[in-house]
């Protein structure tokens, strides 16, 4: 079935894990049929949460599209993980939806995952609603909680429906009704007289929300305290569109009991695409990748259509390459299944098959389109050593990660040739651990994480003069290099700066380079631990050579053997990687946080600063002592902290710090 753009809309399901947005999907799809059983998380039966990982661990790790028809329009509904690891699909699914539902529990109230995806939506200007689920919890309670969400987020929320006070039904506060369900069907019922009150000052709520939308339904509420159905519905979702109104819905996902309300409230109240400025539906085709899948069903492109429309077989440009594409079969997702349609409308959600094609790509009729910006998503904080467990299956891991790359943009993979070592790096351990499974499981090759090696550097504190000779005779023409160099520590540079004061020839010319070759090969390796030695002057100044046997090779070893002989001589030092560290972190948490940096960390803190009611801290911290800071600070904050720490110079470890580096590096060594 084909829809006009007015007719779609597209809203996400964020929140805690566990708080219910799968199970709400599931009941969604089971109230309108498109399911004729609705299967539980805990039985890995669900359609969302289709994942071999999802199905063993019991949470959502991937975004997933299920479109939901009601009311003559189509629901494209995104579940969305809530676990903080995975938070770069919330990051894609913002992308494609007018509106997000941020689900939090009758019982539990207002979590950590709630707060932070109220503030992911409040950051990209997304309109929000909030769902009260599980309302049928023992000991959960709707107005409690919405209570909660009041005083937190101020008389912005606005209740749309609610539960009735036995928990056998929910009322539709604009309609004056109330709903039960039988199996999969909607009935409805008068309010009992009980909880007729409560409803009646839902409405008034409801109304004066509305009425604050534009100036003439601000007149039109003054001059009869009242408005009409139709004022109601346009003045909310003008307030939902610049988010001076947060609806709040209820739900038991369990039962079906509020479903249908909230679907309702979608349609009333969320702006369709085309009601937005960026949406075109009569310019030319453009559509943004938002989510890539690439797994064993095969590889999909996910695309949120702009403008214009997408037909199968078209010819479109990826603007990135400037490729021209022919498109294959076009599909609508429903978790893992897909269901071939000819086209797809403006604002619409459809997935593309087989296409070179990445997330945050821009595909239009032209390849002198404008591409729309890229899916920001944070920038990774933990990062781990990852190895096969079975030797000469590094190349297999590699194209392992770049096949899962294609569907999470989130992690980063980098072979540091300075550590021999794969550094996988994402938000934290569960999505690294996740994406080691599915190593295993898609690609057959197990792999172990180890902590990440700290690339440490070598300095030399004292000048030194040092003397270098090869000679070597083995029949033939010998080797024959002899050098003084005097060696010394600079700060213009961490590169080598070779420098000459040979006087009378006593080395030739022709042999300098020679001689600063040896040298830059040498700093590669320092003399304590093996890390490269920087911020060296070397300074060639004396020598001697043989008409017949000195060559290049003998007078870059001799500069090799000048090195060993005296950088030992000249104090050298173990240099660490210092980062400047940003935290931000609620009040409650900021004592801890700072003795942590200082005592723990090792850390220098600059300064503090406020921001949106939360705690900023500058530090600078040892890079060494922030391998599990993702984790602690979690601990430490229940979640609600955040961080960056980004690389600002290398300084002089302390003494015991430097006893371990050597030690550790003694033995690999003799690994």
């Amino acid at each position: 079935m084909s829809y006009a753009p007015e007719n779609i809309r597209n809203v996400a399901l964020l929140g805690h894990g566990n708080s219910g947005k799968t199970t709400l999907v599931e009941n969604m799809l089971f109230m309108n049929g498109v399911i004729d059983r609705q299967g539980k998380v805990t039985d890995g039966n669900t359609v969302c949460d289709y994942d071999p990982e999802e199905i063993k661990r019991q949470v959502t790790v991937s975004l997933a599209v299920a479109p939901v028809e009601f009311g003559g329009c189509k629901i494209n509904v995104l579940d969305c993980p809530g676990y903080f690891d995975f938070a770069g699909e919330v990051a894609c699914a913002l992308r494609a939806v007018e509106a997000g539902i941020i689900l939090v529990t009758a019982k539990d109230g207002i979590s950590v995952g709630a707060e932070r995806s109220w503030k992911t939506l409040k950051d990209a200007g997304v309109p929000t609603f909030f769902c009260i689920s599980k309302i049928d919890e023992e000991h959960g309670d709707y107005l409690t909680v919405l209570r909660a969400l009041r005083e937190k987020y101020g008389n912005s929320i606005c209740p749309v429906t609610a539960p009735l006070s036995d928990g056998s039904g929910m009322i539709d506060v604009l309609t004056g009704v109330a709903y039960k369900v039988e199996g999969n069907k909607r009935i409805q019922c008068p309010i009992p007289e009980s909880d007729q009150p409560a409803a009646a000052e839902m409405l008034a709520n409801l109304t004066e929300a509305a009425a604050g939308a534009t100036e003439e339904l601000m007149e039109k509420y003054f001059a009869t305290m009242t408005l009409e159905k139709d004022d109601i519905i346009a003045g909310v979702k003008l307030g939902v569109k610049d988010r001076s109104v947060i609806p709040v819905v209820g739900s038991c996902a369990a039962t079906g009991i509020g479903t249908g309300a909230m679907l309702q409230a979608i349609l009333d109240y969320v702006p369709a695409p085309v009601e937005l400025d960026d949406i075109d539906p009569d310019g030319a085709t453009a559509a943004f990748v938002f989510k890539t899948i690439s797994d064993q069903f095969g590889k999909y492109s996910v695309l949120k259509v702009r403008s214009g429309k997408i037909t199968a077989d078209m010819p479109l440009y990826n603007v990135r390459t400037g490729a021209n594409d022919r498109l294959g079969r076009l599909y609508t997702l429903c978790g893992k299944k897909t269901t071939e349609v000819r086209e797809c409308c403006c604002g619409d959600i459809v997935a593309v098959g087989k296409m070179d094609w990445k997330t945050g790509d821009t595909i239009s009729e032209s390849a002198r389109g404008e591409a729309f910006p890229p899916v920001a998503v944070a920038e990774p904080c933990y990062s781990m050593a990852i190895r096969p467990k079975t030797k000469g299956q590094d190349d297999k891991v590699a194209v392992g990660l770049a096949r899962l790359g294609e569907e999470d943009i989130s992690f980063t993979l980098v072979n540091n040739g300075e550590t021999h070592q794969m550094v996988l790096s994402g938000a934290g351990d569960m999505q690294l651990d996740v994406l080691c499974a599915k190593l295993k499981s898609r690609f057959g090759v197990e792999v172990e994480l180890v902590p990440a090696k700290v690339a440490y550097r070598e300095k030399i504190k004292g000048k030194v003069e040092a003397h270098g000779r090869h000679k070597k005779q083995s029949g033939g023409s010998g080797q024959f290099g002899d050098v003084w160099i005097r060696f010394e520590p600079q700060e213009e540079q961490d590169d080598l700066i070779f420098a000459e004061e040979v006087f009378g020839g006593s080395v030739p010319k022709n042999f300098f380079p020679s001689v600063e070759k040896g040298l830059r090969n040498a700093v590669q390796k320092g003399v304590l631990a093996g890390y490269p030695l920087v911020g060296l002057k070397a300074t060639l100044y004396d020598g001697s050579y043989h008409p017949v046997d000195s060559n290049d090779m003998a007078f870059q070893t001799a500069a090799r053997l000048a090195y060993q002989d005296g950088i030992p001589k000249a104090k050298p030092t173990i240099m660490e990687p210092i980062g400047l560290l940003r935290v931000t972190i609620p009040d409650a948490n900021l004592g801890d946080i700072m003795s942590d940096i200082s005592s723990k960390r090792r850390g220098t803190v600059l300064g503090m600063s406020a921001e949106d009611g939360m705690q900023i801290v500058e530090a600078e911290v040892p890079l060494a002592e922030m391998s599990s800071y993702t984790i602690d600070l979690r601990s430490m904050t229940q979640g609600r902290g955040s961080f960056s720490c980004k690389f600002i110079r290398y300084e002089e470890a302390p003494a015991n710090v430097q006893q371990k580096v050597i030690a550790d590096a003694k033995a690999a060594a003799g690994e």
